[in-house]
């Protein structure tokens, strides 16, 4: 996730932010325990395919339009067994980030075994552990939940090589060409990974399938082909300020501790007050012309001072 000689500051900050994600995790999942009617109500996502009651409308999934090649992962997976990308060949492919210690990720354990047992050979799942326990441990839990699928642990550069993971659990689609076409964070229906699945393996479905550019919502370095950002106004710019206030968004660090550019921090956490409040000044500045007051410091870099 960080550039290798800047490990001895930023291994404490990327300790502080997992300890941070992990107790979000567990506090969502304590209000969810609180809300007993949960337990009798469908799960829904904001992201998932909806229908209409009577039928008219088709769902809809969406993939993206120009997909990237999935980056690489270990050669050796818990067991010591291969895993091997040329055996993906005509597979669609789910890459899940995950931790034994993340309830939602439990939860969605025998969803993704009955998605495996369903769609057998045309289907492969790679387990993404983020535990900060020793694999062993991972492996036996594993084992007692009879997880068949390859799981392998994640390092900071496999996160990073699929652009940052938020949240768990947290999905990469990967189609039958060996492309990732969707990211899902949270848990998501399985019959709406039913849907896609069948989609991409040209198999009939209901659905109706849309295709969009990836700005950030897959990658966070294609963040820099957006040209709105969550919760960012461009209101009153010309053409030409606007190109100037991306270019510092895309530029320019926020200082939440994220470790990324002003615009991939908006896609990522919309919430971040930081990114929030300094893309704020960056518009402000340019449609004043003014100069910044103070360059936050380039992306990778420490503000630390000896």
């Amino acid at each position: 996730m960080f550039c290798a000689s800047y490990d001895f500051i930023m291994k404490p900050v990327a300790m502080f932010r997992r300890n941070i994600r992990r107790l979000m995790v567990l506090a969502v999942a304590g209000l969810g325990l609180l809300c007993a009617v949960r337990a009798f109500l469908p799960r829904t996502s904001a992201a998932a395919p909806v229908a209409s009651a009577d039928g008219a409308n088709p769902p809809v999934i969406r993939f993206v339009k120009n997909p990237e090649m999935a980056p690489p992962l270990p050669g050796l997976d818990l067991l010591g067994q291969p895993i091997n990308k040329d055996n993906w060949a005509g597979k669609v492919v789910l890459v899940n980030f995950w931790a034994t210690w993340c309830p939602p990720c439990r939860e969605e354990i025998p969803e993704l075994l009955k998605l495996k047992k369903e769609y057998k050979d045309q289907l492969e799942i790679v387990g993404i552990s983020e535990d900060d326990d020793p694999p062993e441990s991972v492996l036996k839990f594993a084992q007692q939940q009879r997880m068949t699928y390859p799981i392998v642990m994640a390092t900071p550069e496999l996160i990073d090589s699929y652009g940052g993971v938020p949240a768990l659990p947290t999905s990469f689609l990967i189609d039958t060409q060996g492309r990732v076409v969707q990211k899902h964070s949270g848990l998501y229906p399985i019959e709406a990974y039913d849907l896609e699945i069948r989609a991409l393996l040209g198999l009939p479905t209901s659905a109706r399938v849309e295709t969009f550019i990836d700005t950030g919502q897959v990658f966070l370095r294609n963040a820099a082909n957006a040209t709105e950002l969550p919760g960012v106004s461009f209101k009153g710019l010309t053409a030409e300020q606007k190109k100037r206030a991306l270019r510092r968004l895309n530029s320019e660090s926020c200082t939440c501790g994220c470790n990324l550019t002003l615009s991939q921090c908006r896609v990522n956490d919309s919430g971040c007050p930081v990114s929030g409040k300094l893309a704020a000044q960056v518009v402000k500045e340019v449609a004043s012309g003014t100069k910044p007051a103070q360059m936050p410091p380039p992306k990778g870099t420490s503000t630390i001072t000896h």
